[in-house]
């Protein structure tokens, strides 16, 4: 649905992600799809609307561990970036 631009993680994420056993392609694959996850309505819709006018996209994801992390597409779509909240 739109670019991810160069794709970057934070340690954390990193390390959630491989302590979960999974890795990071399944989800940025829904991200790009536009299944924002575990966001509220409110984002959701921010969401829906960013596809239109071009800002930031938020998903938010549960690893099998249980460990929640953010992707973030900035709203120039130059790049995405995997991390978890507190590194935010």
């Amino acid at each position: 649905m739109f670019s991810l631009g160069q794709v970057v993680a934070t340690p954390g994420a990193l390390t959630a992600l491989e302590a979960s056993n999974q890795a990071p392609d399944t989800f940025l694959r829904l991200h790009a799809q536009g299944d924002w996850g575990d966001v509220c309505e409110e984002d959701k819709r921010l969401n829906d609307q960013a596809l239109i006018d071009g800002t930031r996209l938020l998903s938010s994801y549960m690893t099998a561990n249980k460990v929640k992390i953010w992707i973030i597409t900035e709203a120039d779509r130059s790049s995405t970036c995997i991390l978890l909240p507190s590194e935010y």
